[in-house]
């Protein structure tokens, strides 16, 4: 079958080619060593016990004794903590200076865990960690757009293999969430209707591209999922911003992400991934458009230079055999 589909959310158009399509066990990237089967400790590992720098210390979970989780400064930031955001224009030549933050959390003082190998509440914690880091940076007037992510595996870009999720507070709205935005607005204002509240309610009405549902969240495989195995966890609340999100909502999000996230490392065997917590820019918080999820993106394969060229993504698995494949694995927990 091939066919394009539209993300009626992004308005992202994605071939679906499935007679070029792997088996599950083609995609996995079984002929590494896991993440389990790495050590637990790594002497050059800066963020193992005993190598922490307490100047780039932010938070430390526990506040005494042996730390679980840290928040640092990033050793190597894409933004500069201090300073004014100045803006010039110059004929077509525009600047900004970069200021912002730029923070990662240590989920795990393990050197071989994931999300995937951790309990629903170290995820959890993990969670609240970021959030209440982006709840400080929002306060921040010189923050526009606050990313939260984490990058697991050199194909994901990850350059230290200890768990760390990462999140960045930028003095602009980046291109690709004013247009998300956009669309939003502009589904809002034809229909009176949050685009992804429809789309949550044609994924549960479908069926067939649920991966979990739980009491405040459902993961599924987008209709138009523009790689194999991509993923939305999308509350079932309606809420334009992670920072509003409940104590409760967090803790079933970090069952629901663990469990996701496991199904992947067993089902294709401990894959790269990105996994993404897309949220409203800081001063759009509470507009009826928007609507906060955990985008999940498995890197089984690079993109190629008609990607590139195109934006349009080629996705060699159907969606709904992405997802009942995924059903099918058993997490144990």
């Amino acid at each position: 079958m091939y066919e394009l589909r539209q993300n009626i959310a992004t308005r992202e158009w994605v071939i679906i080619a499935t007679g070029r399509e792997q088996r599950p066990k083609e995609l996995s990237q079984g002929n590494r060593l896991s993440t389990a089967e790495r050590p637990a400790w790594v002497a050059e590992c800066p963020f193992c016990p005993g190598n922490e720098d307490p100047d780039l210390e932010v938070v430390r979970i526990p506040g005494e004794g042996p730390w679980q989780a840290r928040v640092i400064r990033n050793k190597y930031p894409a933004l500069q903590r201090d300073g004014e955001r100045k803006h010039t224009l110059n004929g077509i030549h525009q600047r900004m200076s970069a200021v912002g933050y730029h923070e990662v959390v240590v989920e795990s003082r393990r050197h071989n865990t994931s999300a995937a190998l951790q309990t629903p509440a170290e995820v959890t914690r993990v969670l609240s960690a970021i959030q209440s880091r982006g709840r400080t940076m929002a306060k921040d007037p010189r923050v526009e757009h606050i990313i939260y992510f984490e990058n697991h595996g050199p194909r994901a870009g990850a350059t230290l293999t200890h768990p760390h999720a990462q999140l960045t507070a930028l003095p602009v709205v980046p291109y690709n969430v004013r247009v998300r935005s956009k669309e939003a607005r502009h589904h809002f204002d034809d229909t009176g209707a949050c685009v992804y509240c429809r789309m949550l309610t044609d994924a549960l009405q479908d069926g067939g591209r649920i991966v979990i549902e739980s009491d405040l969240f459902t993961a599924f495989v987008p209709y138009a999922a523009c790689s194999p195995f991509h993923i939305w966890i999308l509350p079932h609340r309606h809420n334009s911003s992670f920072l509003k999100a409940t104590g409760e909502e967090l803790d079933d999000l970090g069952e629901v992400l663990h469990r996701v996230l496991r199904k992947l490392y067993l089902g294709l065997q401990d894959p790269d991934y990105n996994y993404i917590i897309r949220s409203a820019p800081v001063k759009d918080v509470g507009q009826g458009y928007n609507h906060w999820y955990v985008a999940i993106l498995p890197r089984l394969s690079p993109s190629t230079g008609f990607e590139l060229g195109t934006g349009v993504f080629i996705n060699t698995s159907r969606p709904a055999e992405s997802a009942q494949f995924l059903r099918s694995i058993a997490t144990d927990s």
